[in-house]
């Protein structure tokens, strides 16, 4: 049933979910990058493995507290967030261990806006963080840097 208001139905709820080899690294990368808080599912995951609902062996030890082995998110800190799961509940990037590594362009990528003038220190930020410089972009519409996150996804600053 969807629910409605007096403008119409609600939005949806969502999330941007990115494939890769290591989450808990891209997790890193991504909080730092966006300024946002990795999310801690620990007091989920200790009661699932205390259920007997998880098997241990879909666990890591990620900063002194339980993560899920194959997925972790990142998410706005004003956001809402589930404090008994530790899940954000507004704007988020999970990323999932898959098995093959990326083999193409991206069809979806992020674009960062750090700000009038703040283009080339944030370019240089995220390179310390591991991003790497693809190519510089200057055109009629505009200037961006096209960069890869450590895994090679694609993603530009404006």
């Amino acid at each position: 049933m969807t629910q409605t208001s007096a403008s119409g139905p609600a939005p949806v709820h969502w999330k941007l979910v990115i494939d890769c080899a290591d989450p808990q690294s891209q997790a890193e990368f991504w909080g730092a990058a966006l300024h946002y808080e990795i999310e801690d599912n620990d007091a989920f995951i200790q009661r699932l493995l205390e259920l007997g609902a998880l098997p241990r062996e879909a666990t890591v030890e990620f900063h002194a507290r339980l993560a899920f082995r194959d997925l972790i998110a990142v998410r706005h800190p004003d956001d809402p967030y589930d404090k008994e799961r530790g899940t954000g509940l507004g704007r988020r990037l999970l990323f999932q261990r898959v098995p093959e590594a990326k083999s193409g362009k991206n069809r979806l990528h992020l674009d960062l806006h750090p700000g009038d003038g703040l283009r080339d220190a944030e370019v240089e930020r995220l390179v310390g963080l591991g991003a790497s410089v693809l190519r510089r972009v200057k055109e009629p519409a505009g200037e961006w840097v096209v960069m890869a996150d450590p895994e090679g996804n694609e993603f530009c600053v404006q």
